[in-house]
């Protein structure tokens, strides 16, 4: 199968990405997909944009015939998300201001970006992945 799913946590996050950076020449496509967690109560995601987003990226990508990896970075719960010192929203890499962010990797930088307005509109997504 094509796509490829890397999870990663704030905790995490570290040993993962550089996984996922020393795979990157072996795709096509490489993208980080910002989510919030679940909520343990629902096994939902606290954030509606994510709700919204995630099936249609997924259908999107599971649809790819390219070598795409996808690493899904959970943001934590809304408390640790709306602080302003959370480590995604102040790293130079990636300055996350919303949830869900789909972000293309290339070369070591950002190369394209859907926020959370906009992460769920298929052809943004066809013209991302593209």
């Amino acid at each position: 199968m094509p796509l490829r799913v890397l999870d990663a946590t704030i905790t995490t996050f570290d040993g993962v990405f550089e996984k996922f950076r020393s795979e990157t020449p072996d795709n096509k496509v490489n993208l980080i997909l910002f989510l919030a967690d679940k909520d343990p109560s629902t096994s939902l995601s606290w954030c509606p944009d994510c709700v919204r987003a995630e099936p249609v990226i997924y259908k999107k990508l599971e649809a790819s015939s390219d070598n795409v990896t996808l690493l899904r970075a959970y943001v934590g719960d809304r408390p640790t998300w709306r602080k302003p010192v959370h480590p995604w929203r102040v790293d130079s890499r990636f300055k996350l201001i919303g949830v869900p962010t789909l972000i293309r990797w290339e070369n070591e930088a950002t190369k394209g970006r859907l926020e959370d307005h906009e992460a769920h509109i298929e052809h943004k997504i066809d013209a991302l992945v593209a």
